[in-house]
């Protein structure tokens, strides 16, 4: 089992940042991707970000491109997502997730990853 700690999440206006971490635990080494997920009122868990722990493979969606960057301390086995320029479509419950995905590609899909944290929730007010 893998357990997953997200923080950082919290009340921003637009145009301001945030960084989530996620502390992941257990057994990691059935993992080599790590991604972040939101899911807004309403909406379908979206695909933000994801990264390898090893190698310089990241993936993002188009709508956080340019604004977000996913990073990782393999020392400290954290991850982190770097969210600038924020905008008030970004408010949403931001999920930690790990899997053992084969292509990046792959990691887009929320049901390539095994293990979940219960979600941080971030608010970008206008």
């Amino acid at each position: 089992q893998v357990q997953l700690v997200e923080s950082g999440g919290g009340l921003v206006q637009a145009g301001g940042s945030l960084r989530l971490s996620c502390a992941p635990s257990g057994r990691t080494f059935s993992t080599n991707t790590m991604g972040w997920f939101r899911q807004a009122p309403g909406k379908e868990r979206e695909f933000v970000a994801a990264i390898r722990w090893t190698g310089a493979s990241t993936y993002y969606a188009d709508s956080v491109k340019g604004r977000f960057t996913i990073s990782r301390d393999n020392a400290k086995s954290t991850v982190y997502l770097q969210m600038n320029s924020l905008q008030p479509e970004d408010t949403a419950v931001y999920y930690c997730a790990a899997g053992a995905i084969g292509t990046m590609q792959g990691a887009r899909y929320s049901n390539s990853y095994d293990y979940w944290g219960q979600g941080t929730q971030v608010t970008v007010s206008s």
